[in-house]
């Protein structure tokens, strides 16, 4: 039951670590992906209007990173990290509220998907109601009693 959560909240994390950096930083990192593809053009081409087009694209990203000396951030990185990391808990928390509430497994069985030990067990409660089949009561008790440990427990403590 806690595997999808703790999946569901490192994919999380993961995704905003990524995304957290300052827009300073992301409009750096564009500026200098878009003058090594300007530079990839210039060397790949003979065309000399397409060498002088990639040139100014690349003298154009150039100038980007002296302006960004002029800039800062609106909001402290630290402070849009929080957010994002209070997004992140909220989800978790409302995937955990919603999966230990039940609605999960109420939307997997309006969808349509049940597990697969749960159609073996409907299929062989079918077998056991069908008088015509071999199965009886006795196996389908044996069957649930070594399925669920708890159950057997619970049986063992009320022949004593």
């Amino acid at each position: 039951m806690m595997r999808p959560i703790a999946a569901l909240g490192l994919t999380t994390a993961i995704g905003f670590a990524q995304v957290s950096c300052s827009p300073v930083q992301r409009i750096a990192e564009n500026a200098n992906a878009i003058r090594t593809e300007a530079a990839a053009i210039e060397d790949q081409t003979s065309d000399p209007t397409i060498k002088v087009r990639a040139q100014r694209i690349g003298s154009l990203a150039s100038g980007i990173h002296q302006d960004l000396t002029q800039v800062e951030d609106k909001t402290p990185s630290w402070l849009s990290t929080l957010q994002w990391w209070g997004i992140a808990i909220v989800a978790v928390v409302v995937v955990f509220v919603l999966w230990n509430s039940g609605a999960l497994t109420a939307v997997r069985i309006a969808v349509g998907w049940l597990p697969r030990r749960k159609r073996e067990e409907a299929h062989f409660i079918e077998a056991v109601l069908d008088p015509n089949k071999p199965e009886s009561t006795r196996e389908y008790i044996a069957a649930r009693r070594a399925a669920d440990p708890e159950l057997n427990a619970a049986l063992a403590a009320k022949e004593k």
